[in-house]
């Protein structure tokens, strides 16, 4: 049940977080990707109404059924690309922060298949997913039922 409900959210703050979200929409990442790392991070923060939101999305995108039922596990599954586990670690390191730095050596990584606005654009999908997991979570709504727009 819902502790919070749509109409009980301040005028503006779910507009304002989508003008993030068209911004990194229109971003030069992949959409499927976008996606992949909202799933991850969603799975992270243990979020259902995100996972059925963002697994129904990828489905929509055209994601396979295995890796979208391996994702929870990506570093043991061996259909993911290099560029894709990059982005993967990323999302973990950057979900589970912790008191030290992201690594150089992930950085260097990630700088050797995106581009710095690509980067920052990464970096900003994470945070972003990170933020609604937390409201959702709070606010309690209900998962499945998402229905994806076309």
């Amino acid at each position: 049940m819902e502790r919070i409900t749509y109409q009980d959210i301040p005028n503006g703050m779910f507009e304002n977080l989508r003008t993030i979200e068209d911004s990194i929409i229109n971003s030069t990442l992949d959409r499927k990707l976008i996606e992949t790392i909202r799933l991850r991070t969603a799975q992270l923060n243990g979020c259902a109404y995100c996972v059925d939101m963002h697994y129904k999305e990828l489905k929509h995108f055209g994601e396979t059924e295995l890796r979208l039922s391996s994702l929870s596990v990506w570093e043991e599954a061996p259909y993911f690309s290099q560029k894709e586990r990059l982005v993967l670690a990323f999302c973990d390191s950057l979900t589970r922060l912790k008191s030290s730095p992201i690594s150089q050596e992930l950085f260097n990584d990630l700088s050797s298949h995106f581009s710095k606005e690509e980067i920052c654009y990464l970096t900003l999908t994470i945070s972003q997913s990170n933020t609604w997991n937390r409201l959702m979570k709070t606010f309690g709504f209900t998962p499945g039922h998402y229905k994806v727009s076309e």
